[in-house]
């Protein structure tokens, strides 16, 4: 430690500090208009200037380093009035209501501090770069302290700002070098957060009134913490946490600004129940209850409890995923439960789990900035997990890590990797295995790691001498130079780090191409170790949580499967779980169609819009008795099929926790109280229980309550309880309250032992394959700006960035087909037909197509098909045999 003395005031502090960060321990404040705790400092406004024992002349704090015995005064005579006429310049780039409506902007709270009063006109609406539909820009507020250049290029890596020109004469420009709206910006509000002048600000300004309530977002699985402010009953804007573990102080543009749709008009309030002409009629909650649990007690009377199924939500926090599943096995007595998970990433659970032993992500995202390779595969996390992609993005340009992404399409992180594979759709084994060949044939595998943690070795690699990287080629389009180039990278310059998204699970062997990138980790040691591992970019935000609170037919709450824990459970609830096995989502589809299936709850979760094979589901919902749906709007779902419908708090309105995609629980917090008659998604859930006389083992008070229950049943978090959670969230496994959480399992043995057993995987090509007929090869996947259904964004000002679903098809198909970017598609498959505008880009390949499926109108669903992992049934979403034509 450094001893150092600041205005008399003695303080030991770390050796690498600044004289500025010694100064805030102490609580001494000066100006600091160009410095950010995110950014390296830079001195440029020279506010924090102190004066140091010894030195010839004032040094700016932000960049001076302490020196031991070092004697700094902050607070002469000449130092306050450097000070005071620095500010009163600045004033000139302030007005009366500027401070007014931006009071913690530092430079406004600054000269308020000071006694200087702004001395700027009014700019005028006219006058600034209103082309964005979040950011106000008006650089005549700008002191060029050019922290907007430097966060931009430093935290998120896009380069929108640029400073031109020098002295007195520079100036900010956005990189299109007209306006915002016209350049490269993703709408991050990173340089908005930290302006500190109102030359850079959000559209809507909030009150000085507005209360923050720290939560966490509701998009992704990544986890970001923010601070949500709230004045007159409503949100008025949204920050990032400037201390969270996840997100480290950033957002993206949906954290940052696609809140309002908690308020929207079309949000449903009341209850209502289908009338007898097809529509719907406003009921009281009573009525409502009664009727459901009135339905479910004659469908399991006549039919048995089996005839029903409850389906979880990724948007739901997890006590309200306990409850749902707790409901389907206690108040209901099946295990017919399940979760949007299964479309997405129940293929990696199941391969992890059966590999691993634990079905989860095996590192922490903070292993980004240790990795010295990453592999991106089948993710574009710019787009899904932004600030994930950013950090990747970051860490492979100024950390000077090696990036490999293996992906279709020419994505933002392709761009610039070290090394593009881009297999044909529907060929990750026939790669993956190659992959694993040459390691094998070249001697890269980590020998010792290999025989002390891994068994089947022999036969492994009989198993993949036979894909060579030439026959590999032949079948998925990638040079056989690239894959050794690829493979010698991963295995040698390590610790090698691997991310996947759906363009690995969403396949007919979307469970086994997850197990071929577990064998890849595996045979290179890169597993247990900081800056390695297997992770995947889990879609929605609690799509992890739910699960692993239960809902699955196969697992109970901790993600054990039945027999292993049936007798804890029975235990804590009072009750005897059925022997008969759960069907998962797809199967309850099969069932409902079939007839077997009478009635279905659906939870936070537009099935009919997202679910592949539009018409077969759409069957399915119609033969169903009953379909009760607990939602904010009324979704297709509900519009199409639903008989009760029951309206839900939003995530703004609850408490609870979330778990993101590196195992983390953080605690959700109500910003605003229940609008209109919404209920939390757990208490609906528990009054219908008590109503079909389970009412004893729901007798819950609170979120908190719910999850001192699940902490009973789950001892692998038995020590995350909300004291410690409202400090800071905690990684599973943790086991008592001296565990400080997990960041990298695996590090000693494996979840079933010191070892893992590699898996041989051949391939099995799907059935969805081009002809004359259908030449084109569709993939699927989300946009930056838009979520999912849509069921949120689409009610926010993003669809101002991001109005329509589109097909990007490659330049010299678009000549042939006639076709121009914005022109209407028509995008004809084997099992339907959807229409949607056109993007004209050479990110995809010739001969190959992508789409967004965001809006309904579009619903691209009608065209994807039946087929589904051969292992978990998970739709295959990537893969989809189209025709283009003008519509």
């Amino acid at each position: 430690m450094i001893a150092i003395t600041i205005d008399g005031q003695a303080l030991e502090i770390e050796p690498d500090a600044t004289v500025l960060d010694a100064m805030t321990r102490l609580g001494i404040a000066v100006p600091a208009l160009c410095h950010d705790d995110r950014l390296r400092p830079a001195g440029d406004c020279r506010l924090c200037m102190v004066e140091i024992d010894g030195a010839p002349h004032p040094m700016t704090a932000c960049t001076t380093t302490v020196a031991d015995g070092m004697r700094v005064t902050t607070r002469s005579a000449e130092l306050l009035h450097f000070r005071e006429t620095l500010l009163g310049w600045m004033a000139g780039k302030a007005s009366p209501g500027d401070v007014e409506r931006f009071p913690e902007k530092p430079l406004h709270r600054a000269m308020t501090e000071a006694g200087i009063a702004p001395a700027a006109a009014e700019t005028p609406d006219a006058a600034c770069d209103l082309s964005h539909p979040y950011i106000r820009v008006d650089m005549s507020r700008c002191v060029t302290c050019l922290r907007c250049v430097r966060i931009c290029d430093e935290v998120q890596g896009q380069s929108v700002w640029h400073a031109v020109n020098r002295g007195a004469d520079t100036h900010i420009v956005p990189d299109s070098g007209t306006t915002l709206g016209a350049s490269t910006c993703v709408g991050c509000g990173a340089c908005v957060d930290t302006c500190p002048t109102a030359a850079l600000t959000d559209r809507r300004a909030r009150p000085a009134s507005a209360r923050p309530t720290r939560t966490v977002c509701v998009y992704c699985g990544v986890g970001c913490e923010i601070e949500v402010a709230t004045a007159g009953g409503r949100i008025v804007g949204a920050r990032p946490a400037a201390d969270a573990p996840v997100n480290k102080g950033h957002l993206c543009v949906k954290g940052r600004y696609a809140f309002g749709f908690e308020g929207a008009d079309d949000r449903q309030l009341h209850p209502m129940l289908r009338n007898a002409a097809g529509g719907w009629r406003r009921a009281s909650w009573d009525d409502a209850l009664d009727r459901v649990a009135a339905e479910l007690r004659r469908i399991t009377d006549a039919h048995g409890p089996h005839a029903v199924g409850i389906l979880g939500s990724a948007r739901a926090t997890n006590e309200d995923n306990y409850v749902a599943q707790k409901f389907a096995r206690v108040a209901i007595g099946t295990h017919n439960v399940d979760s949007c998970a299964r479309v997405c990433h129940t293929p990696t659970a199941a391969a992890m789990k059966a590999m691993l032993g634990t079905g989860a992500a095996t590192n922490s995202f903070d292993d980004i900035e240790r990795a010295a390779t990453i592999l991106v595969v089948g993710a574009n996390p710019t787009d899904n997990h932004p600030v994930v992609g950013a950090r990747i993005r970051q860490r492979a340009g100024r950390g000077g890590a090696n990036l490999i992404v293996v992906d279709p399409r020419r994505t933002e992180l392709a761009a610039v990797a070290t090394i593009h594979l881009a297999p044909r759709p529907g060929t990750n084994i026939p790669l993956f295995n190659a992959l694993a060949h040459v390691v094998v044939a070249e001697d890269l595998a980590d020998g010792d790691f290999v025989h002390e943690r891994v068994t089947e070795w022999d036969e492994f690699q009989a198993h993949v001498s036979g894909w060579t990287p030439e026959r590999a080629a032949a079948i998925c389009g990638v040079p056989a130079d690239a894959i050794r180039a690829a493979a010698r990278l991963y295995a040698t310059a390590t610790p090698s780090m691997c991310l996947h998204g759906l363009g690995v699970t969403e396949h007919v062997q979307g469970t086994e191409g997850v197990m071929t990138l577990v064998n890849l980790a595996l045979i290179t040691g890169n597993i247990g170790r900081p800056g390695t591992g297997i992770n995947p970019l889990r879609g929605q935000n609690n799509v992890q949580g739910a699960a692993h609170m239960g809902c699955d037919p196969s697992i109970l709450t901790g993600s054990v499967a039945i027999p292993e824990r049936r007798g804890l459970f029975e235990r804590v609830w009072g009750t005897t779980l059925s022997d008969v096995h759960g069907l998962n989502l797809l199967a309850m589809v099969d069932a409902a169609a079939a007839g077997d299936l009478k009635a279905l709850w659906v939870v936070g979760y537009d099935i009919y819009l997202t679910l592949a094979n539009e018409p077969a589901t759409r069957r399915a919902l119609e033969r169903l008795e009953l379909v009760v749906v607990q939602d904010l709007f009324l979704t297709e779902t509900a519009d199409a099929f639903g008989h009760v419908f029951l309206p839900a708090t939003s995530v703004f309105e609850k408490d609870g926790t979330f778990m993101n995609a590196e195992r983390r629980v953080q605690r959700v917090r109500a910003a605003l109280p229940p609008a209109g008659e919404a209920r939390h998604d757990w208490r609906i859930l528990a009054d219908v229980a008590a109503r079909l006389g389970r009412g004893d083992a729901f007798a819950f008070t609170s979120a908190e309550d719910i999850w001192n229950e699940i902490r009973q049943v789950w001892p692998e978090g038995a020590g995350i309880d909300y004291r410690r959670l409202d400090e800071r969230g905690l990684q599973w496994p943790c086991r008592d309250a001296a565990d400080p959480g997990t960041t990298i399992l695996h590090a000693a043995s494996f979840a079933r032992g010191r070892t893992a057993a590699l898996r041989r995987i051949d391939y099995a090509p799907t059935t969805e394959t081009t002809d004359a007929a259908f030449p084109f090869m569709l993939t699927t996947g989300r946009d930056l700006y838009q979520f999912n259904a849509g069921t949120m964004t689409m009610r926010t000002r993003n669809v101002e960035l991001r109005p329509s679903d589109t097909i990007d098809v490659a330049p010299v198909d678009a000549e042939r087909l006639g076709i121009g970017t914005g022109d209407r598609v028509r995008v004809r498959s084997r099992h339907g037909v959807a229409i949607l505008p056109a993007r004209v880009t050479d990110a995809v390949k010739p001969g190959e197509a992508f789409a967004t499926f965001h809006v309904a109108a579009t619903f691209l669903n009608r065209i994807t098909g039946p087929r589904r992992d051969r292992i978990t049934l998970a739709p295959e979403y990537k893969v989809t045999a189209v025709a283009l034509e003008p519509a």
